[in-house]
């Protein structure tokens, strides 16, 4: 049977696998999106910054 460090050390491990998991769907599914689109909405706002500047001169 298991001692108790190894207990211990199990039960981190599950821990700390658990803590990536949960890190990793959460970067998947909420910062990576949130980032990429905050970047397309800059470039577009960069785009249409642009258009006006080159019609004003």
């Amino acid at each position: 049977m298991f001692d108790f460090d190894q207990y211990l050390g199990f039960l981190a491990f599950l821990t700390i696998l658990t803590i990536g998991f949960w890190l990793m769907i959460f970067l998947l599914t909420f910062v990576i999106p949130y980032w990429v689109g905050g970047s397309i909405i800059e470039m577009v706002k960069e785009r249409i910054a642009a258009r006006k500047a080159s019609r004003e001169a």
